[in-house]
């Protein structure tokens, strides 16, 4: 199974006109920052192309909130690969600073960090940009569900530094899924990025609950898929397909086969649901503000899903090989050529 798998996804979503102007000012802040230290992490950093990934799935941003989603974009995705399986120590120092990215959105926004690295320091600013002119309800949502994610991603990195990667049964690793993929706060952001807001009672439904599920369980399933190949070289057992493979005792082909048939699964039931909307909106007697602002959310989990996908064909991030320095490191069990968690 590998990088190059099509899934059959019924949306059609745009690509944000502001790309390159917003991709050249966003590398240019990721070097300014420190998140790339060295030549051969910035070559591969820029491999993995998470500029296209934010013009996909923040299709309708402005050219400068553009660059303030690509720039947190980096943020995540340069954090997860901070730990390195040789140095289970490590362990401490990523709780340490997820708990410090976890406490920014409850701080005054500008506030200066306590626990100071190029990411906690970038975080800082980018949530300056990110929480303006939004409401504290909004903002309590996204801290909430950023939170979640990085609690989660502090677990995962703690089974692995005792040496228990790979142990979660099928359903525990399901449920454990929807929260290290991080994509509850990545669909709060697309109300960011077009400067809307969900009515409470909407995003409150049990409907819109189940459909921002499934839109995670979709999309991680999906990443676990396209991922396997990098995972499996830095012996990462937290993957779909390796759980399958252990649990059910299958091939590497029966597992991917199967795993296949999950996502699916989980992508008919969403848009099963997405069909019901307009019946929840009338059970709420929404106005016809609400109705379109819950309209814009429902198109927020499509660019999502659609954008996402788009991405991942065609990242670096994801190469079913790699050289050099980067090979070394993922075969060291490590993510990133830099340690971004020291000044």
């Amino acid at each position: 199974m590998s990088q190059d798998v099509r899934f059959d996804l019924p949306f059609n979503t745009p690509v944000s006109e502001h790309l390159e102007y917003a991709r050249a000012r966003h590398l240019r802040w990721v070097w300014d920052m420190g998140l790339v230290r060295s030549r051969a992490g910035f070559d591969e950093y820029r491999s993995w192309d998470l500029p296209q990934a934010a013009a996909r799935t923040y299709p309708y941003a402005s050219a400068e909130d553009m660059v303030v989603l690509m720039n947190w974009f980096s943020l995540a995705f340069l954090f997860d690969d901070q730990f390195d399986a040789g140095r289970p120590d490590r362990a401490d120092v990523i709780s340490e600073v997820a708990r410090e990215l976890i406490v920014t959105p409850l701080r005054p926004a500008g506030s200066t960090p306590r626990v100071v690295c190029p990411i906690t320091v970038a975080w800082a600013q980018v949530w300056e940009r990110l929480s303006d002119g939004m409401s504290l309800t909004w903002q309590t949502r996204f801290a909430a569900s950023w939170g979640r994610f990085l609690v989660a991603h502090c677990e995962e990195v703690d089974l692995a530094a005792r040496g228990l990667t790979g142990t979660l049964g099928l359903d525990e690793y399901a449920v454990f899924r929807r929260r290290t993929v991080g994509i509850h706060h990545s669909i709060d952001a697309g109300e960011r990025s077009r400067g809307f807001e969900v009515p409470a009672r909407a995003m409150a439904h049990p409907l819109m609950e189940r459909m921002r599920d499934l839109a995670a369980d979709t999309i991680g399933f999906m990443n676990d898929i396209h991922s396997f190949e990098r995972e499996r070289r830095r012996g990462d057992g937290h993957n779909l397909i390796a759980v399958l493979h252990r649990e059910r005792g299958c091939s590497w082909e029966e597992a991917a086969a199967e795993a296949y048939r999950m996502t699916t699964a989980c992508l008919d039931e969403y848009l099963e649901l997405e069909a019901r909307v307009p019946r929840m909106c009338d059970e709420l007697a929404l106005d016809a503000d609400e109705r379109e602002r819950v309209d814009k959310g429902v198109q927020a989990i499509q660019h999502w899903i659609e954008g996402n996908y788009e991405w991942a064909l065609t990242s670096g991030r994801y190469a079913a090989s790699k050289e050099g320095e980067v090979a070394t490191a993922e075969q060291a069990g490590r993510g990133s050529v830099d340690d971004l968690l020291t000044v």
